[in-house]
């Protein structure tokens, strides 16, 4: 018996396979090679083709089938990750009416915004946990503003992972956790927010119906069963956003323990058996995957965007020659502190940590007779790293304090330049574990088919390769001290 992960992510879909009984990992590939773009029609505007996922979807499935280290009929439940906030609009045939208006993308802040203070910051925060922000559903509200043809059409609003279920399945389905990340959930009344759908005048049948995240989304549809070599009784058991679903995967699920990613952005996610916010938003809180009404899970998630995405663009720059390994070799050879040199890393759409400030990315103090390429490379890492601190230290101030943080061996946390920057950065010791979402959503199907009774049986294999303590606290504090009066003044002027 075997499971399918599918992961959703900005820069490509990610697909592997899972042996149940020994939850061996048989095949991990990913589709394009290559990062697929963001589309960006105007500053601060972040868009992907839906149908483009689905696309790919299909072919990381055939390219995981064409390893040939498995039975693609073995194969009985398939979960989803995916890249969370994204705005889907279908029409009544399934089909996408727009690009989807991704994570990333600022246009909606003002509109959100003015609904945070319409509704009034008490009631949003205490019923939402959150600002209405640029979340999906100002998103959603910008569409009804700007493009009333395309809204009018609108069958069924979804979140990217809704989508490419759909498309196996023919079926459209959210769960609380879904819903609480694009800010539709009312959290006291266990309910769809009357206040939000009312306030930007959506009606509630827009939205699909409300299953558990751990449940059946529906059945693949025979002609996709046929075309992906799939059984056709093969079902969709499990749909989370990408954070909730790393935490799942490092087996991160009850309150106090913390999961951490560095990918296109980077995250610190908490798990909380209470309904907290920050009372200006900065840090954002939603249903985890093991969240009900009667036993309380929430994960309390900082989101930096400019993380990965900043040593993609440096790669493109200064090594387009280069693997991000020899990228990580070459950034070693520099010390702590990068010869005096500092970056900012906030240069993809505003940063709800900054108070969705839009202040761009910056490097300072550059000096062309002593700053190198692997100056540069160093020091991103090193402001990156500074970026989780900065919001490492919002988190604590709204109770959050972590003993240790859990990440996956993956995308920066791959270098060993950054796991020593990270730690030192935060004075918090980090646990790597393997780790892959797309291994996390396969074994999510697992719980959701009900092979695995609980989360923790699905993971009790989980392999630790090691802990990173930190080691030059002081020396690091120094510099953070400086990168943050460097941050403060741009936000001054910003």
């Amino acid at each position: 018996m075997l499971f399918l992960g599918i992961d959703l992510g900005t820069s490509s879909i990610k697909v592997s396979v899972v042996e149940a009984d020994s939850q061996k990992t048989l095949c991990s590939v990913q589709y394009p090679e290559t990062e697929e773009e963001i589309i960006s029609p105007r500053a601060g505007w972040a868009e992907q083709d839906p149908e483009r996922w689905w696309i790919n979807t299909r072919q990381a499935i055939q390219k995981a089938h064409a390893t040939q280290k498995y039975n693609p009929l073995d194969i009985v439940a398939i979960g989803i990750a995916y890249q969370m906030h994204g705005l889907v609009v279908v029409d009544k045939e399934q089909q996408s009416l727009r690009n989807s208006i991704i994570w990333c993308d600022s246009r909606a802040i003002e509109i959100g915004n003015k609904a945070f203070d319409v509704i009034g910051k008490s009631y949003n925060l205490q019923h939402h946990l959150n600002s209405p922000g640029n979340f999906t559903a100002s998103k959603l509200s910008w569409v009804k503003e700007n493009e009333t043809h395309t809204y009018k059409q609108v069958h069924k609003v979804m979140l990217p992972g809704d989508f490419i279920a759909a498309k196996l399945t023919g079926e459209i389905t959210s769960s609380i956790s879904s819903l609480s990340e694009g800010v539709f959930w009312d959290f006291q009344n266990n309910r769809l927010s009357e206040s939000i759908l009312n306030y930007f005048g959506f009606d509630e049948s827009l939205f699909p119906e409300i299953k558990p995240v751990f449940s059946e989304h529906g059945q693949i549809q025979p002609v996709i069963a046929h075309e992906l070599g799939l059984s056709s009784q093969v079902r969709v058991t499990y749909k989370a956003g990408d954070q909730p679903n790393n935490a799942l995967s490092l087996n991160v699920l009850e309150p106090g323990e913390v999961a951490s990613t560095a990918g296109t952005s980077g995250v610190i996610y908490g798990i909380s058996d209470q309904l907290v916010y920050d009372n200006e938003s900065r840090i954002n809180t939603f249903a985890h995957v093991n969240y009900l009404p009667d036993k309380i899970r929430t994960g309390i998630l900082l989101c930096i965007n400019g993380t990965g995405i900043l040593y993609s663009w440096a790669k493109k720059l200064l090594a387009k020659e280069l693997s991000y390994s020899e990228m990580n070799k070459i950034a070693q050879s520099i010390s702590s502190g990068s010869n005096g040199l500092r970056i900012l890393p906030f240069g993809n759409g505003a940063e709800r940590m900054l108070n969705n400030k839009l202040i761009g990315a910056h490097l300072a103090n550059i000096d062309f007779n002593q700053h190198s390429t692997a100056h540069i490379l160093k020091a991103i890492q090193e402001g990156i790293a500074f970026s989780f601190r900065y919001g490492l230290d919002i988190m604590k101030e709204n109770g959050l304090i972590p003993k240790i943080i859990k990440a996956g061996n993956s995308n920066l946390f791959l270098s060993e330049v950054f796991q020593k920057d990270y730690v030192n950065a935060t004075q918090i010791p980090v646990e790597l574990y393997e780790n892959d979402g797309s291994v996390g959503a396969a074994l999510g199907a697992g719980i959701g088919s009900g092979y695995y009774k609980t989360p923790s049986e699905a993971f009790k294999n989980i392999r630790k390769i090691k802990t990173i303590e930190p080691q030059e606290t002081e020396v690091y504090e120094e510099i953070y001290q400086e990168w943050k009066e460097l941050l403060n003044e741009k936000l001054k002027t910003t």
